[in-house]
C-alpha cells in the first residue's frame, strides 16, 4: 500500500502506525546509526565516551520508560530511581548465582524483575491518579531505597551493600569489570538501547500505545470505548519499569562499575529523569533522547569546557549553574512549549522539509 502525507497530517493507518513513513528520517537515522557505531569508537576519545556518551544512552533508557508512564500514559511516578535499583541489584543477583550466562542477558532480564516490582506498585493506579499517585510512587522509592540498605540478601560478601561487578567478556573483549574498554562497553550499551528503542517505537505506534493515549487524554471515555483500565495502566507501568531497571543494571555493570546503590539510585535520580522528560518532550521517544543528551552534556561542559576555554568555574559552582539552567529550562518549556525540545526539533524538521519554499 502506498502513501503520502499532506502536511502534518497522515493519509492513512499505515502511514500514521509507521514509525519512519518519511525517506529523509529513513536516512537520516541510518546516518545517526553508523555514526554512533563506526565514528564514535574510532574517533571520540574515551574521556567523551565516558563522561557524554554512556551516561547519554543511560539516561535516554530510563527516560523512555517514565515517558512511556507519564507521556503516553499520563500516570506520574517519582520512583524512577528505586526501578533502576532493583535492575542493578537483580543483575548482581543473576551474574553471582549464574556466571557463566552472557551479561548482556541479565542485563536486558534484569528489567523483567523491575518490572515485577513495577507492577505491584502500579496497583493504586485504578483508584488514585495525579498528586496522590505521584505520592505512592514516592513511596515506592523510599520503601525500596530502605530495602537496598536493610535486606541481607541484597548485600555482597563484604555486607557492605555495594554492588561489585565481576568480570564478564563478550566474543574474548572484556565488557564489565576493570579491564573493560570504554569503547567495548559503550558499544554493548549502544546495541541494547537501539533495540529496546526500537522495541518502545513500535509498542506505542499499536494498539497498545493508542490505549495508553486514550487513557491518558481521558480515562473515563477510554473505558467506554472497551479499554480496560487497569490492565492498560499496569502495563505501562511494567515497561516503564522494565526500562528502568535496564537502566539501573547499565548504570552499575556499563558505566560506574559498581557502587552503592543507595546513592546512586536515591530520589534525586529520580526527579533527573523526570527532569529529562519534561525537557526532551513528553509522549516523544527522541524526546527522552534529547532531554538526556542535554541533562548529560550540560554538566561536562560546565565543569570541562568553560574551564578550558579560560572561563574559571570550580566544580560546586558548575553543580549549581547547571541546577539554574536546568531548573529555568523546566519552566520555560512548562509555560511556553510543553512538548518540549522533540516540538521544536519537529519544527525544524518540517521547516527543511518545506525549504526553499515555505508557502
Amino acid at each position: 500500500m502506498f502513501y503520502r502525507e499532506a502536511g502534518q497530517y497522515k493519509t492513512s493507518y499505515a502511514a500514521d502506525m509507521a514509525i519512519f513513513p518519511l525517506l529523509q528520517d529513513r536516512i537520516g537515522i541510518a546516518v545517526i546509526l553508523a555514526v554512533l557505531f563506526v565514528g564514535v569508537p574510532l574517533f571520540a576519545s574515551e574521556f567523551l565516551i565516558s563522561t557524554v556518551m554512556i551516561p547519554t544512552l543511560v539516561f535516554s533508557l530510563a527516560a523512555i520508560g517514565l515517558n512511556v508512564l507519564t507521556g503516553y500514559t499520563g500516570l506520574i511516578s517519582l520512583g524512577t530511581g528505586a526501578f533502576m535499583g532493583v535492575g542493578a541489584y537483580a543483575c548482581y543477583k543473576l551474574t553471582t548465582y549464574f556466571p557463566g550466562v552472557n551479561i548482556i542477558v541479565w542485563i536486558v532480564a534484569s528489567g523483567f524483575f523491575s518490572a515485577a516490582v513495577g507492577v505491584v506498585f502500579g496497583l493504586p493506579s485504578l483508584r488514585i491518579k495525579g498528586f496522590y499517585l505521584a505520592v505512592a510512587t514516592l513511596a515506592a522509592q523510599f520503601f525500596l531505597q530502605w530495602c537496598f540498605v536493610r535486606v541481607p540478601w541484597l548485600y555482597n560478601y563484604n555486607a557492605s551493600g555495594a554492588i561489585e561487578v565481576p568480570l564478564r567478556t563478550l566474543f574474548g573483549l572484556p565488557v564489565t569489570g576493570p579491564n573493560a574498554t570504554p569503547e567495548a562497553r559503550y558499544l554493548v550499551l549502544l546495541s541494547i538501547v537501539v533495540g529496546l528503542t526500537w522495541f518502545a517505537s513500535n509498542l506505542v505506534h499499536g494498539r497498545v500505545g493508542r490505549s495508553w493515549m486514550a487513557v491518558r487524554d481521558m480515562d473515563i471515555a477510554a473505558e467506554l470505548m472497551g479499554i480496560r483500565l487497569l490492565p492498560t495502566k499496569l502495563l505501562a507501568f511494567a515497561v516503564s519499569s522494565f526500562y528502568a531497571g535496564v537502566a539501573g543494571a547499565a548504570m552499575m555493570f556499563l558505566w560506574y562499575g559498581g557502587g552503592e546503590a543507595n546513592d546512586a539510585f536515591n530520589i534525586n535520580q529520580s526527579f533527573l529523569i523526570l527532569f529529562m522528560v519534561i525537557i526532551g518532550g513528553l509522549g516523544s521517544l527522541i524526546g527522552s533522547f534529547f532531554g538526556a543528551a542535554f541533562i548529560s552534556i550540560l554538566p561536562t561542559v560546565l565543569k570541562f569546557g568553560l574551564p578550558a576555554m579560560g572561563v574559571p568555574l570550580g566544580g560546586a559552582t558548575a553543580e549549581h549553574i547547571t541546577y539554574l539552567v536546568v531548573g529555568g529550562l523546566i519552566i520555560f518549556f512548562l509555560v511556553v512549549e510543553p512538548h518540549g525540545l522533540a516540538r521544536l526539533w519537529q519544527i525544524g524538521k518540517q521547516k527543511l522539509r518545506i525549504w526553499p519554499f515555505p508557502y
